[in-house]
């Protein structure tokens, strides 16, 4: 039986509701000595956030059989967004007023336990130590504050180049230099309100002059008519030895509610034959050898294989069949869980590239150091690892879904020159 959705609603409002008395209670401490206008003031602009999240929830799910396919990620982006813009910040401010509350319940114990009167008050003027942790916690909660603007406004633009050069035993010489460029995760139905952008990244890929482009999946959010709009667009992508392709999780439509599982299977060949219309070639559990007239290198490419909930359509013994136990191998393979279940274990490839996490969109980036949340679930979920000879690099994704943002984890296109050792 299908859950009410509203059943959830009511909970997450609940949930949200609890936040917002807390972190209003912790506001009233500071605003106690302002004027009854301004106390007002403040009421009213701490409440209309809370207030139109919670209605536009809502309204989102009486009205949201109504509502397009092409348009439900407007909605869902703009939901997601407000709320963790203002409830993020609002969980940093809390733990304040979590830490002023408990000082005061300790305390209290203390004075029961001897006695004691409450102390008069005598700071007159002063600032009091409820005010000074209530100021702290504003100014802390306006770091995350900051930080998700930028990263709403300007950070999921924010296309970044890394490279990387790798040395391989069984690169034939005659692919010394050989420059291979990623992407992953595009969910181009995420920039239909940025055409431009998509056209800066399609640019900066194209400046990289690489000699073979390979897209590791999640090409859409869902629907193949994602696509549709940025046909011109993407058709600029060059590379001199082509571009490849392999599904994700997100473009097997499985987090549709089709009609039937025919529509779902028109939906799937239909992207497919796009992706062909716009220069990639798919590859569905199966190989290809890319030669320069000399030598050849064999090109892997797997359906999605994840750990539950997510799919396993891979198939990696289909997939290496027909090729050559001494060759050098590129293995696309969307999720990287992958890597370390079945390709360490079954096979002898050079080279992994793999996508999914989007880095959690979220993370902190110094030299020398990298970390995202994601790592709780995911043991390789950005930039190069390795085991013995064998390699993979997860690209944390050039698109956004869910939350319309990346905040310290920028877009990401990865340039790799090859070496011959």
């Amino acid at each position: 039986m299908r859950s009410n959705p509203f059943v959830a609603i009511f909970i997450l409002t609940l949930f949200l509701l609890v936040i917002d008395f807390y972190a209003y209670r912790g506001v009233k401490k500071l605003t106690a000595p302002s004027t009854i206008t301004l106390k007002r003031i403040i009421f009213y602009l701490f409440w209309i956030v809370p207030v139109g999240i919670v209605l536009g929830l809502v309204l989102f799910n009486i009205y949201r059989n109504d509502i397009p396919a092409s348009d439900m990620r407007f909605y869902v982006h703009f939901i997601s967004g407000a709320a963790i813009l203002f409830y993020v910040p609002k969980l940093v401010f809390i733990i304040f007023n979590l830490f002023d509350d408990l000082v005061q319940f300790i305390r209290f114990l203390i004075r029961k336990l001897k006695r004691e009167p409450k102390p008069i008050d005598t700071n007159g003027n002063k600032i009091t130590r409820k005010q000074f942790l209530t100021k702290v916690g504003i100014v802390t909660a306006g770091i995350p504050f900051l930080s998700i603007g930028y990263g709403i406004g300007w950070g999921r633009f924010n296309f970044t180049i890394r490279n990387h050069e790798l040395t391989f035993a069984k690169l034939p010489k005659s692919f010394d230099g050989l420059r291979v460029l990623q992407i992953s995760d595009f969910h181009i139905g995420s920039f239909a309100n940025s055409k431009d952008e998509v056209e800066t990244a399609i640019e900066l890929i194209n400046e990289q002059n690489a000699d073979i482009i390979l897209f590791t999946g999640d090409f859409v959010n869902n629907l193949s008519s994602e696509v549709d709009d940025f046909i011109p667009l993407l058709s600029k992508l060059k590379a001199k030895m082509g571009m490849y392709s392999i599904l994700g999780n997100h473009d097997y439509g499985d987090y549709f509610r089709w009609n039937s599982e025919a529509d779902k299977e028109v939906n799937l060949q239909r992207l497919i034959s796009l992706q062909n219309k716009v220069g990639f070639k798919m590859l569905r559990n199966e190989s290809l050898k890319i030669s320069n007239g000399k030598d050849e290198f064999e090109l892997v490419g797997v359906e999605n294989w994840g750990l539950p909930p997510f799919p396993q359509y891979g198939d990696l013994n289909k997939a290496l069949a027909n090729t050559n136990e001494d060759s050098f191998k590129i293995l696309m393979s969307h999720d990287p869980s992958h890597w370390g279940k079945e390709v360490l274990q079954k096979s002898n490839v050079d080279l992994t590239l793999s996508g999914h996490t989007h880095g959690a969109q979220f993370g902190i980036e110094i030299p020398g150091w990298r970390w995202s949340p994601v790592t709780i679930r995911y043991d390789h979920w950005g930039g190069i690892y390795n085991e013995g000879e064998q390699f993979l690099n997860v690209n944390t994704g050039i698109g956004f879904i869910g939350f319309p943002g990346r905040v310290g984890m920028p877009p990401e296109i990865t340039v790799f020159d090859l070496k011959s050792a």
